[in-house]
């Protein structure tokens, strides 16, 4: 259930979807991007590790709780013209509401919102919705996007976020004309480091959430293109005690999903990590991960680069065109055997979120005045890739501070 929606590429329950591919494919998901209460931080409440009702979930989310005539004035009554988005879940509506009482206000003043409500005859329903509230109403990261409150009346559910308006990654990388111009190598840089911290934010739980549903088109940006994820509506808590894997539905969106979970339906943060590997090969590419439109032997993303990612000669047929003499050799090299290492087919040995961050921190643009002192530190990394296999493969783990959050369990 994505901040920012499509009509392409939607996990759909109970059943996988497949994402649409190619020149033709029709998006009217106009995204949104964060206007924040408060300072950018991150921060988490005390939670318990036990299952809870609807009612405990709802009473400790840490955002308000709207009436629908509240989000009826803030829409202007829902009106067409007012449209974000559609999805599985139903319609993204633009709103305002004042940012201290957060009460509506009339458009055009101020705080910018973006409220989604549940389309009773879709495919995502009342469970979907309590997810969002029960992870996004306690989670917050800068990499999170900020859930406000919601509302539950009568038939009606309907959820309010942060206003983001550089949309999804998807439109950027691969809608095409004059208000989606190529993300630089820079900036896409920038965004796979966002989305891994966010990733790793929810990995490094006391009770681990797996999200489950990592892809561009749930990847939002903000003004300054700082990354930022939605839709936890298939996010899961992770396995506890000595279990190594969560027994669930296999629940996603092809082209994204590891290949042992499709097989078992076994869940471990492995498999939002392989889900990764896919995004950092399509910010690389320029390519969708399925795209039937591609001639014969490349309409799969990750079975056509394979090979090429394991050659560092031959990398540069995987890398976007439109980058041409914005990368190193070296940044790009990294990045690729990177990609490679998180789209293992085996998920022992695919590196952690925290390892994957702390790869991606080298390979950041260095200003001209600092890149003399960064030397030694950039070589040093040409075997961060064999260092990530061989401490997954042993158990260990790059050392890096990151803040440990805890979340509470939902069945």
């Amino acid at each position: 259930m994505g901040v920012c929606w499509s009509t392409k590429g939607k996990a759909v329950n109970p059943v996988f979807s497949a994402t649409s591919s190619g020149a033709d494919s029709k998006s009217r998901s106009k995204g949104f991007g964060g206007i924040s209460r408060g300072t950018s931080h991150t921060s988490l409440a005390s939670l318990s590790l036990t299952p809870r009702s609807e009612g405990e979930i709802l009473q400790s989310a840490n955002v308000k709780s709207f009436t629908f005539n509240e989000l009826r004035c803030a829409t202007r009554n829902f009106r067409p013209d007012s449209v974000l988005g559609e999805g599985g879940f139903g319609s993204v509506f633009k709103g305002w509401i004042d940012e201290h009482s957060l009460s509506p206000t009339k458009a055009g003043t101020g705080m910018v919102i973006a409220v989604k409500r549940l389309n009773q005859e879709g495919f995502q329903g009342h469970r979907e919705w309590l997810a969002e509230v029960n992870y996004l109403g306690q989670l917050h990261h800068p990499n999170l996007v900020k859930l406000i409150g919601y509302c539950l009346e009568d038939d009606h559910r309907l959820l309010v976020y942060e206003f983001l308006p550089r949309g999804s990654l998807e439109n950027h990388l691969f809608r095409r004309g004059s208000c989606f111009q190529p993300l630089s190598w820079n900036l896409r840089m920038s965004v796979a480091l966002g989305a891994a911290r966010g990733l790793a934010f929810l990995h490094d739980a006391e009770t681990s959430v797996i999200y489950r549903d990592f892809k561009t088109s749930n990847i939002l940006l903000d003004t300054n293109y700082k990354a930022k994820l939605s839709d936890f509506g298939l996010a899961k808590d992770g396995p506890t005690g000595d279990k190594s894997h969560v027994s669930t539905r296999i629940m996603g969106t092809y082209g994204y999903a590891a290949p042992e979970y499709l097989a078992t339906g076994h869940l471990t943060a492995k498999s939002d990590v392989y889900s990764f590997g896919v995004v950092l090969l399509e910010l690389l590419s320029g390519r969708r991960s399925l795209d039937k439109n591609r001639p014969s032997g490349e309409h799969n993303l990750v079975e056509w680069a394979r090979p090429y990612l394991m050659s560092k000669r031959k990398i540069f047929r995987v890398l976007d065109s439109r980058l041409e003499g914005q990368y190193s050799l070296v940044g790009a090299q990294k990045t690729a055997s990177l990609a490679l290492q998180c789209l293992s087919a085996e998920g022992r040995l695919r590196p952690t979120m925290k390892e994957v961050v702390s790869a991606l921190q080298q390979v950041q643009p260095i200003k001209d005045a600092e890149r003399t002192t960064h030397v030694k530190h950039a070589q040093s990394f040409s075997h961060v890739p064999e260092l990530i296999q061989r401490r997954s493969i042993e158990g260990g783990s790059l050392k890096e501070t990151y803040p440990r959050p805890s979340i509470s369990m939902l069945n």
